[in-house]
């Protein structure tokens, strides 16, 4: 069996001068074979050896691994324009629609009724309808939140039906008239009266000692 010879270090012990003779390291001799599977151990799974920096490997100087990292002059840098599907239906803007355009199937409503919060399909003389209910705090609240959805829908150019009913309700109706039914634009509308802030004329809740 190959036989290596091996010196251990051990760090410097102050001890009195009589017993010093008791803790003088001595030689060692280590086989190979095991001392190549201490370091085997010592190493674990990882055969690379020391955390750090390290040189490449053969293979990955060859497919050019460096030549298209981050801040190489030849890294191609693209900008991804979001889809329809990434953006939310208040970013989108309303479109003419042409009466000659077929209204939105119901399958298509239910998809996008889950992009938009409170609302529901209903059907009316009028086709599919988008149809919110909002239960205030009082009359005066009801006025307010009305001229507030006046005031989003305006820049859209699609406008909803609003009921101001007693005691404290409103009601909010979507269609496109003109098309017999529901349209994108009736979405974007109910997506941007959804943002409208409403926390100010709910009842509030009673807080009990």
């Amino acid at each position: 069996m190959a036989m290596a010879t091996i010196i251990l270090s051990l760090p410097h012990l102050s001890l009195p001068t009589h017993r010093r003779h008791h803790y003088l390291p001595n030689l060692t001799t280590v086989p190979t074979r095991v001392r190549l599977g201490l370091r085997t151990q010592a190493l674990g799974n990882d055969m690379l050896g020391d955390f750090g920096a390290r040189d490449p490997f053969p293979a990955e100087i060859a497919s050019g691994f460096g030549e298209k990292v981050l801040g190489s002059g030849n890294t191609d840098h693209k900008i991804l324009i979001p889809n329809l599907s990434a953006l939310s239906l208040s970013q989108l803007d309303c479109s003419a629609v042409s009466p000659l355009q077929p209204p939105m199937a119901e399958d298509d409503a239910k998809e996008l009724l889950r992009k938009v919060i409170g609302w529901r399909l209903i059907v009316g003389e009028g086709g599919l309808k988008l149809q919110c209910l909002w239960k205030l705090r009082d009359y005066q609240c009801g006025v307010e939140l009305i001229n507030r959805i006046c005031k989003v829908v305006d820049s859209a150019g699609h406008f909803p039906n609003l009921h101001l009913e007693q005691p404290n309700q409103v009601r909010a109706e979507l269609w496109t008239s003109s098309i017999g039914g529901l349209s994108m634009n009736d979405f974007i509308v109910a997506a941007r009266i959804d943002d409208i802030k409403t926390s100010d004329l709910v009842p509030r809740k009673r807080v009990w000692a």
